[in-house]
């Protein structure tokens, strides 16, 4: 079939099964019959590796390997501290073998955010030596696995993560053997907390077959999640739009929209009332609108980058001008829904479209060259690989994406709840950023293989190359007040990476710094215990200040970031009015899309 002959999607893109590649504007190469066979052998493989590209893995361990072998001073280096940690430690096991004294000074210290051996238990013998042993084992490997002369960064990142994941694996405290603390409880509860670990295994495995609900979840979306009052007053193929219900006698002139991450659902934003930022806002006087994305099955594998700017935020746009009728809104972005308001709103800013007041942006990022330790997943070998999984199912499996963020942080999503819970028996602590956390959302595949290709792997839109409607946007076009909230522990959108919309922008840039990570940093209600943040305004003719440069000039404020970012956001929301009539009522909030499995 010819290029002049492929068919045409309702949107005027053709469809994917004949879309044509971003970066070589030909066909791909798997939409031909012989090519399919890798394409299946690859999602069946994928079936068994988590979706993780052996070639990728065997890519970075073979650079390594190579170069560690071509390197005899470093070889030389670690055959020595091998020897001074052996003997150090022998030094200790003999010390504390005949003086059990709780006291006596280990030859290695945890880490500070290393919480597995805290526990005074961990300091009686045996198990202060076998403790010991893993600690000076895990600092040799990452001595191995660092500062070797030739490797690529990338492929020294992926070798030091994954040689951390087996070594966490195999850390004393995930086993009954070697962590006292389980010994101690198993002798003081018969062995009950062993039954119930058991029966708490069994109840995640039956929910992760999905054997099982979590149907004793005490949070339920629509009951006590998402429960501000509003209504689905839009509705097209891909989004619901929500218009939340005034609470107050007036309101401000300028509406604000929300544009969540797709990756999850919208209700991280509207949580418990006590947690909800959705509802904070309409009692502080504004009419808040919000998008909730539909949950995509296998035939919406078609639905490009593309479609979710025009069907999501422009469509949103358009319905929200129409019922408020305010000639401008402020537009606020969370995470991928940041990234992809940013594409709008300088698509909006080279098309003379001024619909926008101001954009906010939370922990969102455009600029993807240092994305954080997300990139480990991104590489050419590894997007192939996972093309062919999405190729087989139309979209990224829940599963897999959950399974990566768990990987970041898996000592703490994995391991530590596998130790609470399994071995301690103890119940899972039910919160309401939990319950949104479980509740995962599915990725389009041609959406996907295009957001990691051009955003992450080629950073097309930080430099210049992104095309909406066939023509290159740029950052700079956009002339609006912007703030940008980023978040201290965020491993999914480093703060570092956030903050470069100074430089990727010639407008006024307020960005804030919040204490936490990319989802508790965010849901940061006031009054809510050990929070602060950062905030300073950057003129667009000011001189540049560097990250760490701002970050020590910035005055430290204790408490919630919401007042202070509803403050700035106050000053552009203009003149108090009468709140406008809701938009046309297809459904009450929380609306369909976000209850769809």
């Amino acid at each position: 079939m010819s290029k002049a002959n492929k068919p045409q999607s309702a949107s005027g893109e053709r469809q994917a099964s004949a879309w044509l590649n971003p970066l070589t504007q030909e066909y791909p190469e798997h939409e031909y019959p012989s090519a399919r066979l890798d394409l299946i052998s690859n999602a069946w493989l994928g079936r068994f590796t988590g979706g993780i590209s052996p070639a990728a893995l065997a890519n970075a361990y073979f650079d390594w390997l190579s170069h560690l072998q071509l390197a005899p001073s470093k070889q030389e280096k670690l055959i020595e501290k091998g020897w001074q940690n052996f003997w150090r430690w022998l030094v200790y096991a003999s010390s504390a073998a005949c003086h059990d004294d709780p006291d006596m000074q280990p030859c290695i210290h945890c880490l500070p955010q290393d919480k597995r051996f805290t526990d005074p238990a961990w300091q009686a013998w045996p198990f202060n030596v076998i403790s010991q042993g893993f600690l000076l084992n895990q600092q040799w490997w990452h001595r191995a696995t660092t500062g070797v002369r030739g490797v690529s960064q990338h492929h020294e990142d992926v070798v030091t993560f994954t040689t951390r994941q087996i070594l966490d694996m195999m850390a004393p405290s995930n086993f009954l053997t070697t962590n006292p603390v389980v010994q101690q409880e198993t002798l003081r509860s018969g062995g009950m907390n062993l039954i119930r670990g058991a029966a708490n295994a069994l109840a995640d495995w039956q929910q992760a077959e999905g054997k099982s609900s979590d149907a004793d979840s005490p949070y339920k979306v629509g009951e006590n999640l998402a429960v501000t009052p509003g209504q689905v007053v839009f509705r097209n193929h891909l989004i619901e739009l929500i218009q939340y219900a005034p609470t107050t006698k007036s309101v401000h002139a300028v509406p604000l929209l929300f544009v969540p991450a797709w990756i999850m659902k919208y209700y991280i934003l509207d949580l418990s009332p006590q947690n909800s930022l959705v509802k904070y806002l309409v009692d502080s006087g504004y009419t808040v609108f919000m998008i909730s994305w539909k949950n995509p099955h296998a035939e919406d594998r078609d639905l490009s980058m593309e479609d979710y700017r025009k069907l999501g935020v422009m469509a949103a746009i358009d319905a929200v001008t129409r019922i408020s009728g305010a000639p401008q809104i402020n537009a606020v972005g969370y995470c991928l829904g940041g990234t992809l308001l940013s594409i709008a709103a300088a698509t909006m800013a080279r098309d003379g479209d001024q619909r926008l007041a101001s954009m906010t942006m939370l922990a969102a990022q455009v600029d993807f060259e240092e994305p954080g330790e997300l990139s480990l997943f991104i590489d050419e070998s590894q997007i192939n690989f996972l093309e062919a999984s999405m190729w087989d199912q139309g979209y990224l499996d829940t599963k897999k994406m959950a399974g990566a963020f768990q990987l970041i942080r898996s000592n703490d999503l994995i391991w530590s709840r596998r130790l609470h819970q399994y071995l301690l028996g103890l119940p899972e602590q039910k919160r309401d950023l939990m319950a949104w956390n479980a509740d995962a959302t599915r990725m389009p595949y041609r959406m996907h293989s295009e957001y990691l290709r051009q955003l992450f792997l080629h950073n097309d839109l930080a430099e210049g190359r992104y095309l909406t409607e066939g023509r290159p946007v740029s950052l700079t076009d956009i002339d609006i007040p912007i703030c940008a909230v980023g978040t201290v522990a965020d491993h999914v959108a480093p703060w570092r990476s956030t903050y470069k919309i100074h430089h990727l922008s010639d407008t006024e840039v307020t960005f804030l710094l919040a204490s936490g990570g990319h989802n508790a940093g965010v849901v940061s209600p006031p009054g809510h215990p050990n929070r602060s943040y950062q905030i300073a305004t950057h003129r667009h003719d000011d001189a540049y200040m560097d990250a760490d440069a701002w970050q020590t000039a910035a005055p430290l404020h204790e408490g919630s970031w919401w007042p202070a970012w509803e403050a700035w956001l106050l000053t552009r929301s203009g003149k108090k009015i009468k709140p406008p009539a809701m938009g046309p009522q297809l459904c009450a909030a929380p609306g369909d899309y976000v209850l769809a499995p």
